[in-house]
Protein backbone atom coordinates (compact mmCIF):
# COMPACT_ATOMS: atom_id res chain seq x y z
CA UNK A 1 0.00 0.00 0.00
CA UNK A 2 1.04 3.89 -0.31
CA UNK A 3 -1.10 6.23 1.40
CA UNK A 4 -1.93 3.67 4.17
CA UNK A 5 -5.50 2.31 4.84
CA UNK A 6 -5.89 4.00 8.48
CA UNK A 7 -5.04 7.66 6.52
CA UNK A 8 -7.51 6.52 3.77
CA UNK A 9 -10.15 6.14 6.55
CA UNK A 10 -9.36 8.94 9.12
CA UNK A 11 -8.29 11.48 6.08
CA UNK A 12 -10.53 10.30 3.29
CA UNK A 13 -11.20 14.06 1.86
CA UNK A 14 -7.56 15.18 1.98
CA UNK A 15 -6.57 12.24 -0.27
CA UNK A 16 -9.38 12.77 -2.66
CA UNK A 17 -8.56 16.36 -2.67
CA UNK A 18 -4.67 15.34 -2.92
CA UNK A 19 -5.87 13.13 -5.92
CA UNK A 20 -8.07 16.44 -7.66
CA UNK A 21 -4.88 18.87 -6.75
CA UNK A 22 -2.41 16.33 -8.84
CA UNK A 23 -4.92 16.04 -11.94
CA UNK A 24 -5.83 12.11 -10.93
CA UNK A 25 -8.71 10.35 -10.27
CA UNK A 26 -10.01 10.88 -6.69
CA UNK A 27 -12.78 8.29 -7.78
CA UNK A 28 -10.04 6.19 -6.93
CA UNK A 29 -9.82 6.69 -2.85
CA UNK A 30 -14.08 5.86 -2.13
CA UNK A 31 -13.56 3.35 -4.60
CA UNK A 32 -10.39 1.62 -1.87
CA UNK A 33 -12.84 2.65 0.72
CA UNK A 34 -15.93 0.52 -0.20
CA UNK A 35 -13.40 -2.06 -1.29
CA UNK A 36 -12.00 -1.82 2.21
CA UNK A 37 -15.09 -1.94 3.84
CA UNK A 38 -16.36 -5.05 1.81
CA UNK A 39 -13.02 -6.82 3.22
CA UNK A 40 -13.84 -6.10 7.01
CA UNK A 41 -17.01 -7.11 6.74
CA UNK A 42 -15.90 -10.36 4.58
CA UNK A 43 -13.25 -11.20 7.20
CA UNK A 44 -16.12 -10.46 10.14
CA UNK A 45 -18.06 -13.41 8.07
CA UNK A 46 -14.95 -15.55 7.81
CA UNK A 47 -14.14 -15.17 11.55
CA UNK A 48 -17.94 -16.02 12.59
CA UNK A 49 -17.34 -19.41 10.22
CA UNK A 50 -14.22 -19.97 11.91
CA UNK A 51 -16.00 -19.71 15.47
CA UNK A 52 -18.77 -21.55 14.32
CA UNK A 53 -16.31 -24.61 12.94
CA UNK A 54 -14.68 -24.62 16.27
CA UNK A 55 -17.58 -24.74 18.38
CA UNK A 56 -18.39 -28.00 15.81
CA UNK A 57 -15.15 -29.75 16.59
CA UNK A 58 -15.64 -28.84 20.25
CA UNK A 59 -18.98 -30.64 20.32
CA UNK A 60 -17.79 -34.04 18.44
CA UNK A 61 -14.77 -34.17 20.91
CA UNK A 62 -17.13 -34.05 24.00
CA UNK A 63 -19.03 -36.70 22.57
CA UNK A 64 -16.14 -38.73 22.00
CA UNK A 65 -15.03 -38.23 25.29
CA UNK A 66 -18.02 -39.44 26.64
CA UNK A 67 -17.49 -42.85 25.38
CA UNK A 68 -20.14 -41.79 22.47
CA UNK A 69 -20.22 -43.99 19.11
CA UNK A 70 -17.96 -41.95 16.49
CA UNK A 71 -20.68 -43.40 13.52
CA UNK A 72 -23.85 -42.29 15.66
CA UNK A 73 -25.83 -39.88 13.27
CA UNK A 74 -25.33 -37.17 15.52
CA UNK A 75 -21.51 -37.28 15.52
CA UNK A 76 -21.66 -37.87 11.38
CA UNK A 77 -23.70 -34.99 11.35
CA UNK A 78 -21.25 -32.61 13.50
CA UNK A 79 -18.85 -33.63 11.24
CA UNK A 80 -20.22 -33.43 7.70
CA UNK A 81 -21.46 -29.61 8.94
CA UNK A 82 -17.74 -29.14 10.11
CA UNK A 83 -16.93 -30.09 6.78
CA UNK A 84 -19.11 -27.90 4.96
CA UNK A 85 -17.90 -24.95 6.73
CA UNK A 86 -14.79 -25.75 5.84
CA UNK A 87 -15.88 -25.40 2.49
CA UNK A 88 -17.43 -22.33 2.94
CA UNK A 89 -14.08 -21.29 4.86
CA UNK A 90 -12.18 -21.90 1.74
CA UNK A 91 -14.63 -19.59 -0.89
CA UNK A 92 -14.74 -16.94 1.78
CA UNK A 93 -10.89 -17.08 1.76
CA UNK A 94 -10.69 -16.82 -1.30
CA UNK A 95 -12.85 -14.09 -1.96
CA UNK A 96 -10.96 -12.39 1.06
CA UNK A 97 -7.76 -12.70 -1.29
CA UNK A 98 -9.54 -11.22 -4.25
CA UNK A 99 -10.80 -8.76 -2.44
CA UNK A 100 -7.45 -7.84 -0.89
CA UNK A 101 -5.48 -7.98 -4.24
CA UNK A 102 -7.96 -4.92 -5.69
CA UNK A 103 -7.43 -2.82 -2.80
CA UNK A 104 -3.76 -3.46 -2.86
CA UNK A 105 -4.13 -2.10 -6.59
CA UNK A 106 -5.97 0.24 -5.52
CA UNK A 107 -4.07 1.42 -2.94
CA UNK A 108 -0.87 1.68 -5.52
CA UNK A 109 -2.97 4.14 -7.89
CA UNK A 110 -3.77 6.82 -5.27
CA UNK A 111 -1.40 9.49 -5.74
CA UNK A 112 0.81 10.74 -2.60
CA UNK A 113 -1.26 14.07 -1.23
CA UNK A 114 1.01 17.31 -1.77
CA UNK A 115 1.93 19.38 1.00
CA UNK A 116 -0.12 22.21 1.67
CA UNK A 117 2.31 24.36 0.87
CA UNK A 118 2.82 23.21 -2.06
CA UNK A 119 0.56 25.41 -5.32
CA UNK A 120 -2.17 23.89 -7.08
CA UNK A 121 -2.25 23.78 -10.32
CA UNK A 122 -0.19 22.84 -13.83
CA UNK A 123 2.89 24.69 -14.46
CA UNK A 124 1.84 28.21 -14.84
CA UNK A 125 1.23 27.90 -10.86
CA UNK A 126 4.59 26.77 -10.06
CA UNK A 127 6.72 29.44 -8.12
CA UNK A 128 9.97 30.57 -8.40
CA UNK A 129 11.71 30.88 -4.78
CA UNK A 130 14.99 32.16 -5.59
CA UNK A 131 17.58 32.84 -7.88
CA UNK A 132 21.59 32.46 -8.32
CA UNK A 133 23.96 34.09 -10.44
CA UNK A 134 23.82 36.30 -13.69
CA UNK A 135 21.88 35.30 -16.70
CA UNK A 136 24.67 34.99 -19.65
CA UNK A 137 23.09 37.13 -22.40
CA UNK A 138 22.75 35.13 -25.70
CA UNK A 139 24.07 38.06 -27.58
CA UNK A 140 26.79 40.65 -26.56
CA UNK A 141 29.98 42.46 -27.95
CA UNK A 142 29.28 41.34 -31.40
CA UNK A 143 29.02 37.56 -31.34
CA UNK A 144 25.95 35.09 -30.43
CA UNK A 145 25.86 32.69 -28.58
CA UNK A 146 25.81 29.00 -30.07
CA UNK A 147 23.36 26.34 -29.21
CA UNK A 148 25.24 23.47 -27.58
CA UNK A 149 24.58 21.20 -30.41
CA UNK A 150 26.84 23.11 -32.67
CA UNK A 151 29.27 24.17 -30.30
CA UNK A 152 29.93 20.37 -29.40
CA UNK A 153 30.21 19.87 -33.24
CA UNK A 154 32.73 22.25 -34.04
CA UNK A 155 34.66 20.80 -30.74
CA UNK A 156 33.82 17.29 -32.26
CA UNK A 157 33.09 16.12 -28.66
CA UNK A 158 29.69 14.54 -29.48
CA UNK A 159 28.74 11.90 -31.68
CA UNK A 160 24.95 11.95 -32.13
CA UNK A 161 24.72 9.82 -35.57
CA UNK A 162 27.26 7.28 -33.93
CA UNK A 163 24.69 6.97 -31.32
CA UNK A 164 21.77 6.24 -33.52
CA UNK A 165 23.49 3.88 -35.49
CA UNK A 166 24.08 2.00 -32.38
CA UNK A 167 20.98 2.24 -30.66
CA UNK A 168 18.96 4.49 -31.95
CA UNK A 169 17.77 8.34 -31.87
CA UNK A 170 18.09 9.51 -28.23
CA UNK A 171 20.63 7.76 -26.77
CA UNK A 172 24.15 10.10 -27.37
CA UNK A 173 28.10 9.04 -27.93
CA UNK A 174 30.61 11.93 -26.35
CA UNK A 175 33.97 11.30 -27.58
CA UNK A 176 37.49 12.51 -26.90
CA UNK A 177 36.79 15.47 -24.64
CA UNK A 178 33.17 14.88 -24.25
CA UNK A 179 33.89 11.47 -22.98
CA UNK A 180 36.24 13.18 -20.44
CA UNK A 181 33.61 16.34 -19.65
CA UNK A 182 31.28 13.88 -18.37
CA UNK A 183 34.05 11.45 -16.38
CA UNK A 184 34.92 14.68 -14.89
CA UNK A 185 31.61 16.03 -13.59
CA UNK A 186 30.31 13.02 -12.29
CA UNK A 187 33.64 12.43 -10.39
CA UNK A 188 33.08 16.50 -9.56
CA UNK A 189 29.59 15.50 -8.33
CA UNK A 190 31.03 12.40 -6.32
CA UNK A 191 33.37 14.25 -4.66
CA UNK A 192 31.56 17.03 -3.20
CA UNK A 193 28.77 14.89 -2.02
CA UNK A 194 31.10 12.44 -0.40
CA UNK A 195 33.92 14.54 1.08
CA UNK A 196 32.17 17.32 1.31
CA UNK A 197 28.24 16.40 2.75
CA UNK A 198 29.04 13.56 4.26
CA UNK A 199 27.33 10.70 1.38
CA UNK A 200 28.00 7.33 1.39
CA UNK A 201 29.05 6.14 -2.34
CA UNK A 202 26.77 4.08 -3.69
CA UNK A 203 27.32 1.87 -7.16
CA UNK A 204 23.96 0.76 -7.79
CA UNK A 205 22.89 -1.88 -10.50
CA UNK A 206 21.53 -0.91 -14.08
CA UNK A 207 18.47 -3.11 -13.48
CA UNK A 208 15.93 -3.34 -11.30
CA UNK A 209 13.10 -5.90 -10.47
CA UNK A 210 9.45 -5.49 -10.38
CA UNK A 211 9.47 -4.74 -6.89
CA UNK A 212 11.92 -2.24 -6.71
CA UNK A 213 10.18 -0.40 -9.78
CA UNK A 214 6.64 -0.86 -7.84
CA UNK A 215 8.80 0.42 -4.21
CA UNK A 216 9.56 3.61 -5.24
CA UNK A 217 6.57 4.14 -7.24
CA UNK A 218 7.26 3.67 -10.84
CA UNK A 219 4.97 1.05 -11.74
CA UNK A 220 2.27 1.42 -12.18
CA UNK A 221 2.59 5.31 -12.67
CA UNK A 222 5.20 5.49 -15.09
CA UNK A 223 5.57 1.97 -16.24
CA UNK A 224 5.22 2.70 -19.85
CA UNK A 225 8.42 4.93 -19.57
CA UNK A 226 10.54 2.51 -18.84
CA UNK A 227 12.96 -0.09 -20.72
CA UNK A 228 11.77 -3.90 -19.90
CA UNK A 229 14.64 -6.84 -20.13
CA UNK A 230 11.28 -8.61 -20.46
CA UNK A 231 13.26 -12.10 -20.59
CA UNK A 232 14.23 -12.06 -17.08
CA UNK A 233 11.20 -9.06 -15.85
CA UNK A 234 13.92 -6.46 -15.31
CA UNK A 235 13.71 -2.94 -15.73
CA UNK A 236 16.88 -0.59 -16.77
CA UNK A 237 16.66 2.07 -13.97
CA UNK A 238 15.05 5.19 -15.14
CA UNK A 239 17.25 7.09 -11.89
CA UNK A 240 19.56 5.69 -8.86
CA UNK A 241 16.61 6.49 -6.69
CA UNK A 242 15.31 3.26 -7.72
CA UNK A 243 17.79 0.84 -6.47
CA UNK A 244 19.50 3.17 -3.71
CA UNK A 245 15.75 3.48 -1.87
CA UNK A 246 15.26 -0.43 -2.43
CA UNK A 247 18.45 -1.21 -0.81
CA UNK A 248 16.32 -0.58 2.56
CA UNK A 249 13.37 -2.58 1.54
CA UNK A 250 11.39 -4.31 4.36
CA UNK A 251 14.01 -3.30 6.77
CA UNK A 252 13.67 -1.32 10.55
CA UNK A 253 15.66 0.98 10.89
CA UNK A 254 17.29 1.68 13.77
CA UNK A 255 16.87 5.69 15.01
CA UNK A 256 20.73 5.79 15.65
CA UNK A 257 21.19 5.08 12.48
CA UNK A 258 19.10 8.06 10.74
CA UNK A 259 19.76 10.37 8.73
CA UNK A 260 20.71 7.82 6.19
CA UNK A 261 22.78 9.69 3.22
CA UNK A 262 23.24 7.95 -0.08
CA UNK A 263 25.24 9.46 -3.37
CA UNK A 264 25.11 7.37 -6.07
CA UNK A 265 26.26 7.57 -10.45
CA UNK A 266 24.24 5.27 -12.35
CA UNK A 267 22.68 5.53 -16.30
CA UNK A 268 19.51 6.18 -17.17
CA UNK A 269 16.97 5.01 -19.66
CA UNK A 270 13.58 6.60 -20.64
CA UNK A 271 11.82 5.59 -23.13
CA UNK A 272 9.95 9.48 -23.34
CA UNK A 273 12.43 11.64 -25.01
CA UNK A 274 9.65 13.90 -26.54
CA UNK A 275 8.94 15.18 -29.63
CA UNK A 276 10.90 17.15 -32.46
CA UNK A 277 11.78 20.52 -32.07
CA UNK A 278 14.82 23.12 -30.42
CA UNK A 279 13.81 22.04 -27.15
CA UNK A 280 14.58 18.59 -27.69
CA UNK A 281 17.64 18.89 -29.67
CA UNK A 282 21.23 18.00 -29.10
CA UNK A 283 20.77 16.40 -25.34
CA UNK A 284 18.28 18.47 -24.03
CA UNK A 285 15.52 15.18 -24.12
CA UNK A 286 17.24 11.40 -24.47
CA UNK A 287 16.25 8.18 -23.97
CA UNK A 288 20.01 7.50 -22.04
CA UNK A 289 21.93 9.88 -19.51
CA UNK A 290 24.10 10.19 -16.86
CA UNK A 291 23.08 11.20 -12.84
CA UNK A 292 24.60 11.81 -9.59
CA UNK A 293 21.64 10.78 -7.30
CA UNK A 294 21.11 11.86 -3.57
CA UNK A 295 18.90 9.36 -1.69
CA UNK A 296 17.80 10.24 2.17
CA UNK A 297 16.02 8.25 5.05
CA UNK A 298 14.57 10.59 7.33
CA UNK A 299 13.24 10.85 10.70
CA UNK A 300 9.61 11.90 9.57
CA UNK A 301 10.13 15.28 11.97
CA UNK A 302 13.14 16.01 10.35
CA UNK A 303 12.12 14.98 6.63
CA UNK A 304 11.05 19.37 5.86
CA UNK A 305 14.40 20.53 7.09
CA UNK A 306 15.89 18.02 4.92
CA UNK A 307 14.17 18.86 1.59
CA UNK A 308 16.02 22.27 2.45
CA UNK A 309 19.38 20.48 2.67
CA UNK A 310 19.31 18.20 -0.15
CA UNK A 311 18.10 21.38 -2.41
CA UNK A 312 21.20 23.33 -0.83
CA UNK A 313 23.27 20.37 -2.02
CA UNK A 314 22.51 20.42 -5.34
CA UNK A 315 22.87 24.23 -5.59
CA UNK A 316 26.53 23.69 -4.83
CA UNK A 317 26.96 21.88 -7.90
CA UNK A 318 25.91 24.49 -9.82
CA UNK A 319 27.72 27.16 -7.79
CA UNK A 320 31.30 25.40 -8.12
CA UNK A 321 30.64 25.22 -11.95
CA UNK A 322 29.65 29.21 -12.09
CA UNK A 323 26.31 28.13 -13.85
CA UNK A 324 23.26 31.07 -13.26
CA UNK A 325 19.94 29.52 -11.74
CA UNK A 326 16.69 29.05 -10.23
CA UNK A 327 14.94 27.11 -7.72
CA UNK A 328 10.96 26.34 -8.80
CA UNK A 329 9.12 25.02 -6.00
CA UNK A 330 6.74 22.36 -8.10
CA UNK A 331 2.72 23.17 -8.35
CA UNK A 332 0.74 19.72 -7.64
CA UNK A 333 0.01 18.83 -11.27
CA UNK A 334 3.66 20.07 -12.37
CA UNK A 335 5.82 17.62 -9.38
CA UNK A 336 4.61 13.88 -10.04
CA UNK A 337 2.47 11.11 -8.91
CA UNK A 338 4.65 10.19 -5.62
CA UNK A 339 6.14 13.68 -4.08
CA UNK A 340 4.82 15.42 -1.37
CA UNK A 341 6.80 17.98 -2.12
CA UNK A 342 9.37 18.97 -5.12
CA UNK A 343 12.04 21.63 -5.77
CA UNK A 344 12.93 21.49 -9.57
CA UNK A 345 16.81 23.30 -9.97
CA UNK A 346 17.11 24.97 -13.75
CA UNK A 347 20.50 26.41 -15.16
CA UNK A 348 20.05 28.89 -17.75
CA UNK A 349 21.31 27.80 -21.17
CA UNK A 350 22.03 31.27 -23.18
CA UNK A 351 22.41 29.58 -26.57
CA UNK A 352 18.81 28.21 -27.01
CA UNK A 353 17.94 31.47 -24.36
CA UNK A 354 15.89 29.06 -21.99
CA UNK A 355 16.28 27.56 -18.35
CA UNK A 356 17.05 23.65 -18.04
CA UNK A 357 15.79 21.46 -15.58
CA UNK A 358 19.12 19.54 -14.18
CA UNK A 359 17.93 19.06 -11.05
CA UNK A 360 14.53 17.52 -9.02
CA UNK A 361 14.70 17.47 -5.15
CA UNK A 362 11.49 15.56 -3.75
CA UNK A 363 10.55 14.81 -0.68
CA UNK A 364 8.13 11.52 -0.47
CA UNK A 365 7.76 11.48 3.61
CA UNK A 366 6.20 7.97 4.43
CA UNK A 367 4.39 6.90 0.71
CA UNK A 368 7.73 4.97 -0.76
CA UNK A 369 8.54 3.56 2.81
CA UNK A 370 4.81 2.03 2.72
CA UNK A 371 5.55 0.66 -0.25
CA UNK A 372 8.34 -1.18 0.63
CA UNK A 373 8.04 -1.04 4.16
CA UNK A 374 11.10 0.64 5.35
CA UNK A 375 10.38 1.28 8.76
CA UNK A 376 12.37 3.32 11.96
CA UNK A 377 12.66 2.86 16.03
CA UNK A 378 12.92 5.78 17.60
CA UNK A 379 14.54 3.67 20.22
CA UNK A 380 15.53 0.07 21.08
CA UNK A 381 12.20 -0.22 22.60
CA UNK A 382 10.02 1.70 20.65
CA UNK A 383 6.91 0.40 18.12
CA UNK A 384 8.89 0.49 14.75
CA UNK A 385 7.19 3.15 12.43
CA UNK A 386 7.38 4.26 9.07
CA UNK A 387 10.50 6.39 7.52
CA UNK A 388 10.48 9.57 5.53
CA UNK A 389 12.37 9.23 1.90
CA UNK A 390 13.67 12.01 0.01
CA UNK A 391 16.35 12.41 -3.40
CA UNK A 392 17.29 14.78 -5.61
CA UNK A 393 19.43 15.04 -8.63
CA UNK A 394 23.16 16.21 -7.72
CA UNK A 395 23.34 16.68 -10.89
CA UNK A 396 22.10 15.54 -14.13
CA UNK A 397 24.41 15.25 -16.60
CA UNK A 398 22.82 15.90 -20.22
CA UNK A 399 21.63 19.43 -19.56
CA UNK A 400 24.81 20.52 -16.94
CA UNK A 401 26.47 19.21 -20.33
CA UNK A 402 24.61 21.32 -22.33
CA UNK A 403 24.38 24.81 -19.94
CA UNK A 404 28.60 24.46 -19.75
CA UNK A 405 29.04 24.36 -23.50
CA UNK A 406 26.25 27.36 -23.93
CA UNK A 407 27.98 29.66 -20.74
CA UNK A 408 31.56 28.66 -21.68
CA UNK A 409 32.04 28.80 -25.53
CA UNK A 410 34.27 31.47 -26.75
CA UNK A 411 33.84 33.97 -30.08
CA UNK A 412 36.82 32.07 -31.79
CA UNK A 413 34.73 28.46 -31.10
CA UNK A 414 37.21 27.14 -28.29
CA UNK A 415 35.09 26.37 -25.06
CA UNK A 416 37.02 27.90 -21.59
CA UNK A 417 36.94 25.15 -19.03
CA UNK A 418 35.23 25.74 -16.40
CA UNK A 419 37.77 26.67 -13.15
CA UNK A 420 36.28 23.75 -10.90
CA UNK A 421 37.43 21.54 -13.68
CA UNK A 422 40.46 22.66 -14.78
CA UNK A 423 43.06 20.21 -13.14
CA UNK A 424 40.78 17.54 -14.81
CA UNK A 425 40.40 19.00 -18.11
CA UNK A 426 42.78 21.40 -18.85
CA UNK A 427 42.14 25.48 -19.39
CA UNK A 428 40.80 25.06 -22.78
CA UNK A 429 39.09 22.79 -25.45
CA UNK A 430 39.78 24.11 -28.99
CA UNK A 431 37.84 23.26 -32.01
CA UNK A 432 38.29 19.71 -33.75
CA UNK A 433 40.59 19.93 -36.94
Amino acid sequence: MSVGLQRLREDAHRVRQGALDKGEDPALVDEALALDARRRQQLGATDALRAERKGLSERIGKQLRKGGDPGSSEVVALRGRSSEIGRRIESAEAISADIQARLDDLLLRIPNPADPEVPVGGEEASVIVRTWGEPAAHAESGWTRRPHWEVADSLGIFDLAGGAKVAGSGFPVYRGAGAALQRALIDLFIGIHTREHGMTEIWPPAVVNAESARGTGQIPDKEDQMYVVTRDDLYLVPTAEVPVTNLHRDEILEGSRLPIRYVAYSPCFRREAGAAGSKTRGILRVHQFDKVEMVCFERPAESGQTLEWLTERAESCLQRLGLAYRVKLMATRDMGFVQAKKYDLEAWAPGVEDWLEVSSVSNFRDYQARRMDIRWRPTPTSKAEMVHTLNGSGLALARTVAAVLEVYQRPDGSLEVPEVLRPRLGDTLRPAL
